[in-house]
């Protein structure tokens, strides 16, 4: 598949490795969950999707909890979320979403990357168009699961496609579906591993080998920023 592929998919692989960064974010993710729907993960079914990703992350049970007990201590930090846009190295478009208590920092750290690679942060909104937002669940394909059957019962709930790769089922729908698609799934016993909102290029863009070694380089720095919760491109 090429030289390239090699290297984003091994970078990949290497950064959400760094567990010293990657469960921080998972953290804030639960905090704000808690803070924002209350503790119980029975009540809260945002709160209940982020425990649930720490946990296919192998986040310990220890971290979970004390990342829930942040969000009702009296100084508690307040996160902002915040989006922002860019053309990076060879013309990529970067949708970044950040959860900050510093924005004056985050936005300051996030111009820096886009500039230091040649690239640059945009107006917000002026990529909005080029992506298209969807609730994503991931989960093991199991010899008793009929995908037709399951797409019957979801398509209420807001369902536009399910796809098998391998051994791995993904399910698509709108954002404003989130909810109902996973309260779908759990009616259906499913394990989901993985669960969130993405944003999906609507007009992906093939690069040269050389053009996403210059792109990923860019992208690591973004990554690496405890204040980037995740960051989408339109690479296809």
């Amino acid at each position: 598949m090429g030289r390239a592929f090699e290297y984003r998919r091994a970078a990949k692989e290497k950064r959400w490795d760094k567990m010293s960064k990657l469960f921080p974010k998972l953290g804030k993710a639960i905090t704000m969950a808690a803070k924002e729907g209350g503790s119980d993960p029975d009540m809260n079914a945002t709160l209940r999707t982020a425990i649930k990703n720490a946990k296919s992350q192998n986040m310990p049970k220890d971290n979970i909890e004390a990342a829930i007990k942040r969000a009702t201590a009296k100084d508690a930090e307040t996160f902002s979320e915040m989006n922002y846009e860019g053309k990076g190295p060879h013309g990529v478009l970067v949708f970044v979403e950040c959860a900050t208590d510093n924005p004056t920092r985050t936005v300051a750290n996030v111009k820096s990357y886009f500039n230091k690679a040649g690239g640059s942060v945009v107006p917000n909104g002026s990529l909005e168009y080029m992506f298209n937002r969807k609730s994503v669940f991931e989960f093991e394909k199991t010899e008793d699961m009929d995908l037709e059957e399951m797409e019957l019962e979801l398509i209420d709930g807001g369902l536009d496609e399910i796809e098998q790769l391998e051994d791995k089922v993904f399910v698509y729908g709108d954002y404003t579906a989130f909810g109902s698609l996973s309260s779908g799934l759990e009616a259906m016993n499913i394990d989901v591993q993985k669960s969130n909102l993405q944003r999906i290029p609507t007009q992906p863009v093939e690069f040269t080998e050389e053009q996403l070694i210059d792109i990923e380089k860019m992208l690591d720095k973004i990554e690496d920023d405890d204040d980037i919760q995740q960051v989408f491109t339109n690479i296809a």
